[in-house]
């Protein structure tokens, strides 16, 4: 059973991330719609995103280790609305660029502190918060992308802004405070911990966290490019915004779907054929979106890609909090290896097509070759003996 003091937290994980998605995610609508961003300014937009993540990440989650994890999730919340408060007063695409590079450092200090928080183990093991926060964060993921376009269309691209920023102040102001005095209050309770793994963890988690952490920048890597490019794959598709939202979600509901049977199965714990079958269909899935002349092809392309990012980003997270009790540390080192895949995939991505402006398919197909990289190593790494079938 899971506490009532996690239960907010959760509560504040969903809303926060469908205020995250709804503004960062079209953005790139919004600077394509009112600036004339093209796939090179967008991915570059992108890439500032990572780098500054990549960076933010890691900071934040020792920042959290050390002042407390309550104390980065106000700082961050409230970061987040000063950043779309600025979005709304000021409007050029300088000022826009710089007000992301900002809301980017804010929501920095939101997720690793989260993770630890929903991840401390009380009468509850590992496996059961971890789930419950990966079905959180990406079911609200799939809603929001599902329904901003079409919000988008009937409130105006201010909204982009304003709606948002309702939601984060809603929260500061009721919600985080109600879920801090709740989660005080159990922590002065005596608690049971329990362990998914009675004799301990496997001599070779190690191996598994560190195969995770290489893997997860490599599933971001695609998603960081495919999210810029999705203007232009709707309007090769003649999709509007709003059935862009629709069609272009698909994915986050194949990763939902992962996510649920991940948390409710644990056969894949520790098992390197998940991790290594997950990485092979995320490359074809990858490829096969970006070269899709159809629908059809598209959403197909979409659930395999959804499934296959959804087994490595639960890998990296679950072997990661696994691996250690430092759990506001390594949820920032997640995040921070997030980060990294958020930035070489965009900038991969751009510097191919300013060198190659002409040439078809240029934006993605060499990211492609970068994943097979990573393929490669994460083979290599798996090459170590274990005790057990894996």
């Amino acid at each position: 059973m899971i506490t009532l003091p996690k239960k907010f937290f959760y509560l504040f994980c969903g809303i926060t991330n469908f205020a995250t998605i709804y503004y960062s995610n079209y953005l790139f609508f919004y600077m394509k719609h009112t600036f004339g961003f093209g796939d090179l300014e967008n991915l570059l937009l992108a890439a500032l995103n990572g780098i500054l993540y990549t960076i933010g990440s890691w900071q934040a989650g020792k920042f959290a280790q050390k002042f407390g994890n309550v104390q980065a999730l106000y700082i961050g919340t409230a970061g987040l609305i000063l950043a779309l408060v600025a979005g709304l007063c000021f409007h050029t695409a300088a000022a826009q660029v710089a007000v992301f590079g900002f809301w980017t450092v804010a929501v920095c200090l939101i997720w690793p502190a989260l993770e630890a928080i929903v991840s401390e183990q009380s009468d509850n093991n590992l496996s059961t918060m971890v789930g419950m926060y990966n079905v959180t964060w990406a079911g609200t993921s799939a809603v929001s992308y599902f329904i901003t376009g079409i919000l988008l269309e009937k409130l105006g691209m201010s909204s982009l802004f304003w709606f948002p920023l309702i939601l984060l102040s809603c929260e500061i102001a009721v919600l985080l405070p109600l879920a801090a005095s709740l989660l005080k209050k159990e922590q002065r309770q005596p608690v049971i911990i329990t362990r998914d793994i009675p004799s301990g963890r496997p001599h070779y988690s190690k191996k598994f966290f560190h195969m995770a952490l290489l893997a997860n920048p490599f599933s971001y890597i695609a998603i960081s490019t495919i999210i810029p490019l999705i203007p232009s794959i709707a309007h090769k598709m003649g999709l509007s915004t709003g059935l862009a939202g629709i069609t272009c979600s698909v994915w986050m509901f194949a990763r939902l779907a992962a996510f649920f049977t991940l948390w409710k199965w644990k056969g894949w714990h520790y098992r390197f054929r998940w991790l290594i079958g997950a990485f092979v269909i995320m490359v074809l899935s990858y490829a096969s979106i970006l070269l899709a002349a159809s629908i059809p092809v598209l959403l197909l392309a979409q659930v395999g890609f959804g499934i296959s990012i959804g087994i490595i980003y639960y890998s990296s997270l679950y072997y990661a909090m696994d691996a250690s009790d430092e759990k506001g540390a390594h949820g920032g080192l997640h995040e921070a290896m997030i980060g990294s895949g958020l930035f070489v995939g965009p900038a991969f991505g751009a510097a191919c097509l300013y060198l190659f402006p002409s040439s078809s398919n240029i934006t993605g197909l060499p990211v492609n070759a970068l994943l097979l990289i990573g393929f490669v190593s994460l083979t290599w790494m798996g090459r170590f003996r274990f005790h057990k079938k894996v």
